[in-house]
């Protein structure tokens, strides 16, 4: 009994992918109230209020003022 390191489809076709890899499932959850979404939903607040400071001091109006002069 010999052992290949390759097979070959019905058509004749060295097939080099028959040994499939093991796939690494995560099975966290990703949505709802968990850990992830709250740091995720903490780290975007805080982007979002700096960006306001920053706007607010480069043009010298805060959110109201910046929207009402458009």
């Amino acid at each position: 009994m010999t052992s290949r390191s390759y097979t070959v489809e019905e058509g004749g076709r060295l097939n080099n992918f028959a040994i499939e890899p093991k796939v690494y499932v995560d099975s966290t959850p990703r949505t709802g109230f968990t850990e992830y979404a709250e740091k995720l939903n903490g780290r975007l607040a805080m982007i979002g209020f700096a960006s306001l400071l920053i706007m607010e001091v480069v043009t010298g109006h805060g959110i109201v003022g910046w929207l009402t002069s458009l």
